[in-house]
């Protein structure tokens, strides 16, 4: 066996890149480090690591050997120069950001991003000195006019939670070149399998690892996967070493291992059940519209096709009679699970305008693309027929609900979320 494999294909190496069991006592899987320190053979070695002369460990806040086989591997699947894990997907956002940015300095974003990311940029970032504007990034022409001499990073997701927008990253990428920015992508709800941003001409590419590189909802971390091995090293040396100690455990990193072992078989199941979900919601009357990139009526239906292997198991749709429209359909749910985050092996809903964001007003969430109808399902992988009898059931019931002229009362603030 390789010890690298670097030259196989992707599922090949989501199960064997960097490891030899040879080299461990014959063990099939690798084992968990969980020390928080390491010792030295002598004191040169202990300087030397310090000094960062020496790759060595001497404290699991800046490396760990567990983490560094899960850092390989990511890197690999992205086709990376390094990476850097976390202890959450907020943990990787901060660090790195932290890292790339100075006082003065501003931020290109999109107009919908996670709730957390935005309340990050607009709450943290800003109160330190940084600039952030936000742009519509689905027109490149957009990013072109609205760079700037002190624009550092264009930031976006794609597609984005929770409407489903895509940017063309190789175009968004190469005007932020020009103006002398780098571009980090939130690639969570794609993961490596169905998108590589780095290989697109972005710089960084940032996961929520909770999601579906973890796939079982049974853990949460955070990666950042660099085409620039000196920005990895100043991320992992500043950003998570010093301003945000956001460290991953070794644990959590042997999850995310086994569950990238199985990503290209759960992706394929996601994404064919993703399309039959979006499919039946595109012919049901009380559906208004579906934000599914597999769909020929999805408006970027032929940037998907060219920047995206498959189109994901995450579908958003708008239901008529908007806000008591949503919680009726959220209530209806049999076997889909109302919950927040996404990626997991069960289906689950969550309605932004009465969940995730409902601390906004609906001008406020007009503005960033979420109506108060707008819900979004994450398809997991359970049997088909059932997770479409469910659906269609609380679709039926949102119907009539809305038919009767029926209504419910408003909700109280809440705390946003995956």
């Amino acid at each position: 066996m390789s010890k690298t494999t670097a030259d196989k294909g992707f599922s090949t190496r989501a199960i064997h890149f960097g490891y030899n069991p040879a080299e461990h006592l014959g063990a099939l899987v690798p084992p968990i480090y969980t020390s928080a320190t390491f010792a030295f053979p002598d004191a040169a070695y202990g300087a030397r690591c310090f000094a960062g002369e020496e790759a060595g460990y001497f404290y699991t806040r800046i490396a760990n050997p567990t983490l560094a086989l899960l850092e390989s591997r990511l890197a690999s699947l992205e086709q990376g120069a390094g990476a850097v894990v976390f202890g959450s997907g907020m943990g990787a956002i901060s660090a790195t950001l932290w890292s790339m940015l100075e006082p003065g300095d501003e931020v290109l974003a999109d107009m919908t991003l996670y709730g957390c990311t935005f309340a990050f940029m607009t709450h943290g970032l800003a109160r330190f000195g940084v600039t952030i504007r936000h742009v519509d990034m689905t027109d490149p022409g957009a990013v072109a006019q609205a760079m700037g001499p002190k624009t550092r990073v264009v930031y976006f997701e794609s597609p984005a939670n929770p409407n489903m927008r895509l940017v063309d990253i190789e175009a968004v990428s190469k005007i932020a070149h020009q103006g002398g920015a780098k571009v980090v992508v939130d690639n969570t709800y794609c993961t490596p399998y169905l998108q590589q941003p780095l290989l697109l001409g972005a710089d960084v590419s940032v996961h929520s690892m909770t999601k579906y590189l973890g796939g079982h909802g049974d853990l949460t971390a955070g990666a950042a996967i660099f085409a620039d091995f000196d920005l990895a090293q100043r991320v992992r040396l500043y950003g998570l070493k010093d301003m945000t100690g956001a460290v991953m455990s070794a644990q959590d990193a042997h999850l995310v291992m086994r569950g990238l072992k199985t990503l290209t078989l759960r992706m394929d199941r996601h994404c064919q059940s993703a399309q039959k979900v979006a499919e039946l919601l595109q012919h049901h009357p009380i559906t208004q519209v579906v934000h599914f990139p597999g769909l020929p009526s999805f408006a970027q239906h032929a940037l998907a096709k060219r920047q995206m292997r498959q189109f994901g198991g995450m579908v958003a749709f708008e239901l008529k009679g908007g806000l008591a429209a949503g919680v009726c359909f959220m209530d209806a749910l049999q076997l889909v699970t109302r919950a927040v985050s996404l990626g997991d092996a069960e289906t689950l809903a969550q309605h932004p305008a009465s969940m995730t964001h409902s601390t906004y007003t609906p001008e406020e969430r007009q503005a960033h693309g979420i109506s108060d109808g707008l819900v979004r399902l994450s398809i997991g992988l359970e049997d088909i027929e059932d997770i479409l009898a469910d659906i269609a059931q609380a679709l039926d019931q949102a119907q009539q609900m809305v038919a009767a002229g029926q209504n419910v009362p408003s909700r109280g603030s809440r705390v946003e979320f995956a």
